[in-house]
């Protein structure tokens, strides 16, 4: 009878433990670039950085299994220095649900090339937010911070700032290493901009896109399809704020790989003026993406 009482408990606290987590992260490690027999470690690696995504708490919040952040990890290894050291590629994207529907909107989506990091074969990964540890452990810890603190963003107002905040004193904490992609002056496309432009006062209006986009947008269509685009409408109009300060910038450019064609699928469905609008809003603010606009008109 004690036997079965306490496997009754281990099974409910893994159960509540389940329950607990923030992430649903897949995680794929790809070494094809890589020579060589020893395949063995990145199939530990996988397994060690899906544990940590997975199983640690990142937050004080209780998730149940259905509201875990759905989120994907592609690790692109190109090469091997040394036995011990990995040169890499790191894609992170993260959907976020819409309310009523078993559709997942796209809410990040980058490839993040200056991916530098030791591992030894089933080492334990250490993290603090706090301190800086391992180059991988940070990255890791920093774009889960990073998607947690986008997802919060979708469903309050300003809801993820907590969460960016933490991804952001990941940043401050990695100042003093070699490893790309943490300073300011290792250029204008890295871990530094997205976390500091999204907590700069100039990105306001990329915040409140994130919530009026998805919350009173994407999750109204539901229910009035016509009110819904009209919200997402005027919530991407106002990113002409940003353009106008910062023309072209990082963060702009960010949002509109995950959300393009998302964009092109909602607005291919709407009025005539509707569609008008946003192809000019479109390529006055994303001109890059400019030729892809043009199928909102031919549809």
């Amino acid at each position: 009878m004690v036997r079965k009482i306490s496997l009754i408990l281990v099974l409910i606290a893994l159960v509540n433990a389940s329950l607990a987590q923030e992430l649903n992260c897949k995680v794929t490690v790809n070494s094809d670039q890589i020579q060589g027999s020893d395949k063995h470690i990145y199939e530990t690696l996988k397994t060690a950085i899906f544990e940590f995504m997975n199983n640690r708490k990142w937050t004080s919040e209780v998730f149940k299994a259905e509201e875990r952040i759905e989120c994907n990890i592609l690790i692109n290894i190109s090469d091997r220095p040394s036995a011990d050291k990995f040169t890499a590629s790191i894609q992170v994207a993260a959907n976020r649900p819409i309310y009523k529907s078993s559709y997942n909107s796209p809410l990040f989506n980058y490839n993040d090339k200056e991916f530098t990091f030791t591992y030894i074969e089933n080492q334990s990964l250490d993290f603090s937010e706090n301190a800086y540890s391992t180059n991988l452990t940070s990255v890791l810890g920093f774009y889960a911070y990073f998607i947690i603190g986008m997802q919060y963003d979708t469903f309050s107002m300003n809801g993820g700032t907590a969460y960016l905040q933490k991804a952001l004193s990941v940043v401050n904490n990695a100042q003093s290493t070699e490893d790309k992609g943490w300073k300011a002056f290792d250029g204008t496309k890295n871990r530094y901009w997205l976390v500091n432009n999204m907590l700069d006062a100039s990105f306001i209006p990329l915040r409140e896109c994130l919530y009026n986009y998805h919350r009173k947008g994407l999750d109204m269509m539901v229910d009035n399809k016509e009110t819904g685009r009209a919200t997402i409408l005027e919530s991407i109009d106002n990113l002409k704020k940003i353009h106008e300060i910062k023309p072209l910038s990082f963060s702009l450019q960010v949002f509109f790989i995950a959300k393009s064609e998302e964009i092109i699928n909602i607005f291919s469905g709407g009025f005539p003026d509707e569609k008008a609008k946003m192809v000019a809003t479109l390529n006055e603010i994303d001109p890059t993406n400019s030729n892809k606009y043009q199928k909102i008109i031919g549809n």
